[in-house]
């Protein structure tokens, strides 16, 4: 089963996938695990070459994700290095031998050592496809998140858990914290415009404009 509606960026483990079509691209959304893992495949529609954001977990589901596109996976890009993200990297490696790549300070925390080592400004290409990386740092050293921009011009952000409705992901401490805000207002929020479309590692999508209001807020509580 598949939810084609605009506004069904929600997603429930067991349930259909979320499908948007971008244009040159196409997003599916799946919900795996007890821990409501958000995995996403981008399609480039030209190709179908495809990019799976976090084997986070169910690899028989992310199989099932896969062949909904085009039937094969080019790369994975793992957000970070938190177990939830990648317990079922090495058995989606091993079906599909796509290219992996992660934040480089994440690298070595990973079950699949990646192939590529993102950092800040780096590009993934899948096809014809181009999406930026936006290095996080704070909810973890190598955080990254993904950006696309759609056929409208519209730009689609992958966040992992460093960006959610109602602010950024959990810090280990203060300074992580800072870190992360700053990244976030000054790699994020003062890039991207207000119809940005933020896609979290758990949970609905929101919008860059829904959650500007409140960035001195989550400052001032520190969380």
């Amino acid at each position: 089963m598949v939810d084609t509606s605009p506004d069904a960026a929600h997603v429930e483990p067991g349930g259909p996938f979320w499908l948007s079509n971008l244009g040159h691209a196409l997003v599916r959304k799946v919900s795996v695990s007890e821990m409501n893992n958000n995995c996403y495949l981008v399609t480039c529609r030209r190709t179908g070459d495809q990019l799976l954001v976090d084997a986070a977990a169910e690899p028989e589901r992310l199989a099932e994700l896969v062949s909904a596109g085009s039937g094969r996976l080019t790369t994975v890009v793992t957000t970070h290095q938190h177990w939830d993200h990648h317990r079922a990297l090495e058995a989606v490696v091993a079906a599909h031998s796509p290219r992996t790549a992660a934040g480089a300070p994440d690298a070595s925390a990973l079950p699949v050592p990646p192939d590529v080592e993102l950092t800040q400004g780096d590009r993934v290409s899948i096809g014809e496809l181009v999406l930026d990386v936006i290095a996080l740092r704070g909810h973890t050293p190598g955080s990254v998140a993904l950006a696309l921009t759609d056929g409208a011009g519209r730009a689609h952000l992958f966040t992992g858990d460093s960006l959610f409705p109602g602010g950024p992901g959990k810090t280990p401490d203060a300074e992580a914290f800072t870190s992360l805000m700053d990244d976030l207002e000054a790699r994020v929020f003062d890039v991207y415009p207000d119809d940005t479309v933020v896609h979290p590692g758990h949970g609905d999508s929101t919008t860059l404009g829904a959650e500007r209001p409140h960035l001195a807020e989550w400052r001032d509580r520190g969380w």
